[in-house]
């Protein structure tokens, strides 16, 4: 199965389930910020007290990306983008793609 939206389309739906995840963050001092969406990868920076965390990675997984899932499609994944990394994405994406 395909995801039947393209990334354009899903930037909506992904920044209304952004705003719904962003307040369970922030009890614990967190916050999260919508990157980019590219092939159907959602990319996320965890911000404040998510970084350097060492849970950041199971909120990742089994927060962040189960939502999205849950809410607009069970094909899509996210990536968390290091503090930085964002400043040159294409480059950090594309050393992503080439260690699978």
């Amino acid at each position: 199965m395909s995801i039947p939206f393209t990334d354009e389309e899903l930037l909506p739906a992904v920044e209304r389930c952004i705003l719904k995840i962003e307040p369970m963050l922030a009890l614990d001092g967190g916050s999260i910020k919508l990157v980019a969406i590219k092939d159907h990868i959602v990319y996320v920076q965890l911000q404040g007290a998510c970084v350097g965390c060492p849970s950041s990675a199971n909120t990742l997984k089994y927060g962040v990306e189960k939502k999205i899932k849950e809410d607009i499609h069970q094909e899509l994944s996210v990536v968390n983008v290091p503090i930085g990394a964002e400043i040159q994405l294409d480059e950090f994406i594309e050393g992503l793609q080439n260690r699978r």
